[in-house]
């Protein structure tokens, strides 16, 4: 039997819809952070269309675990449309495919298309043509595209786990059960090895960006909201005095040295007075405007809101570190060992978000809405966390990512950063819901011994194929596992550390002060016409 039409639909149509929302999002996101002075179409367009990608992979995620809900009945018996085992696998070769084009993008996008539109800006003077150009970003992006081929040659030929090396003891027939599901899935071929080290390392690097970053914004993002931001009108009154205070210091210094002249400390001094009183003259400047501007003062009326959602917000982060913590202690105890990755069959500890999934199973698709609202939150909240942080090389900073004034290189550097951020979230959602993103809502009938008596009971890894169906993200991922447990045992021990960041972050957050009324707008990098320009605007 064929795949019904409201099958493809009620899990692809959402999925076109949001592709379309993620455009336009992405697409205003851009143009609100990228420099006015700066930014060019070429930029803009290659930001748009990374972003886009980078949000595409996890808004898949839902509908993955969407379409292998929707093949079965609340009895635990597949739906006539998905009795046949050929009519299943041709639906989840089409979400396979989805995955590997979008996975296939980000390559693209992190080896070719951003560092070539880096570098192409990089050149960029008034002597330069689009040929020369061209040509010099080409140079330099082959450098990248040497990396991309390094690591599919390593991966390749390096050797990898077929199955020779499995844990010992009780945990050999379960890691059995793992071993045979991924030979079901696929064969074990160099282009899969090498596919599978490449995307593990990329994760890799996303779970350091991970720690980083969103770490810090899960804490950051409630706790900004609750806090709120300072009174325009008391912090412009703050930098008036404060500017006055400069002013007579600096007026005082030039006055007692008129006669014999400054020195040159005190020349030094002066300058730096001046420049930091003319650093105060904008954000009063800022600041007037902010005071005088509508939407601040209907933004006040909104307050209410802004510490609601703060405070939830800062449940959700609750709830994701206790779930995340509890997951790790479950592998702790009851993983097949870092041999395998600490892999874990079946939850055996409580876990809040896979409870709340499975609760909201009974009205659909509201445990649908709830999965697509995490992974949208884990997205945002390390958005937050880039814009708060800025980009980094070890101890230097590269750009701050600021409204309206971010430079189009911090721009690309910011979408590569959500790229590896985004297959880092996605084993985050597979260690927050083992079982959930795995097998969605589908349960299935087992016999009670020889009697005539049967149990529905939830999917898990013990279930055979026959009986549940997996979604391919968890196949995707836990090959990675499956084939390099290196991989598998760094992601265990990463998460531990993101848990640690988002306690430091926390405290951070507590202790840091509300923020300005204009963060974010006034810079001492800043020129004063793209200050013009940013007022006027």
């Amino acid at each position: 039997m064929s795949i019904p039409s409201a099958a493809l639909a009620a899990g692809w149509i959402p999925f076109v819809v949001t592709l379309v929302l993620i455009l336009l999002f992405s697409g205003a996101y851009v143009k609100y952070f990228i420099s006015k002075r700066d930014g060019t179409l070429s930029t803009i367009l290659s930001s748009v269309v990374a972003l886009s990608v980078t949000l595409l992979t996890t808004a898949l995620i839902p509908v993955d675990v969407f379409l292998v809900s929707f093949m079965k009945k609340t009895d635990g018996t597949f739906k006539d449309w998905a009795v046949s085992n050929a009519t299943r696998q041709s639906l989840e070769t089409s979400v396979s495919d989805a995955y590997y084009s979008l996975y296939g993008l980000i390559v693209f996008c992190l080896f070719l298309l951003l560092p070539f539109m880096y570098f192409f800006y990089e050149e960029r003077d008034e002597e330069s043509t689009v040929k020369s150009r061209i040509c010099s970003a080409l140079k330099f992006t082959i450098v990248s595209l040497f990396i991309i081929v390094t690591l599919l040659l390593v991966g390749a030929f390096v050797g990898v786990n077929h199955g020779s090396s499995t844990p010992s003891g009780n945990n050999a027939n379960q890691w059995k059960r793992i071993a045979d599901l991924f030979k079901e899935f696929g064969n074990d071929t160099r282009l899969e090895d090498a596919l599978s080290f490449v995307m593990s390392v990329l994760s890799l690097l996303g779970m350091l960006a991970l720690i980083m970053y969103s770490a810090y914004g899960m804490s950051a993002m409630p706790m900004s909201l609750i806090k709120g931001t300072k009174s325009a009108k008391a912090e412009r009154s703050d930098v008036q005095n404060r500017r006055s205070r400069i002013s007579e210091r600096s007026r005082a210094i030039r006055e007692k040295y008129t006669r014999r002249g400054l020195s040159s400390r005190n020349r030094d001094q002066v300058e730096s007075m001046d420049e930091e009183e003319r650093l105060l003259q904008r954000e009063e400047r800022h600041l007037e405007v902010k005071e005088r501007s509508v939407l601040q003062k209907c933004l006040l009326v909104l307050r209410l809101f802004e510490v609601v959602f703060g405070v939830l917000f800062f449940l959700v982060t609750l709830l994701v570190f206790v779930s995340l913590l509890l997951t790790n202690i479950d592998k702790a105890i009851h993983s097949l060992g870092y041999k395998s990755g600490y892999a874990l069959p079946q939850r055996n500890l409580p876990n809040p978000v896979d409870i709340v999934l499975v609760f909201c199973q009974k009205v659909f698709p509201l445990d649908y809405i709830m999965f697509a609202a995490l992974v949208l939150y884990l997205v945002f909240c390390s958005m937050s966390g880039v814009r708060n942080i800025g980009i980094w090389f070890l101890w230097l900073r590269m750009y701050k990512i600021r409204p309206r004034r971010t430079r189009p290189q911090g721009i690309l550097m910011m979408c590569m950063i959500m790229m590896f951020l985004t297959l880092a979230i996605n084993i985050i959602i597979y260690e927050l819901t083992p079982q959930y993103s795995s097998f969605g809502s589908q349960r299935y009938v087992i016999s009670k011994g020889n009697s005539s008596h049967v149990e529905i009971v939830s999917c898990t890894a013990e279930a055979t194929a026959d009986d549940c169906t997996v979604t391919r993200m968890t196949l995707l991922l836990t090959s990675f596992f499956y084939r390099m447990w290196f991989f598998g045992a760094a992601y265990y021990w990463g998460t531990w550390v993101f848990l640690g960041f988002i306690l430091i972050g926390f405290i951070i957050s507590v202790i840091k002060k509300r923020r300005s009324a204009i963060d974010g707008e006034v810079d001492a990098d800043d020129f004063d016409d793209s200050d013009e320009e940013l007022l006027t605007g």
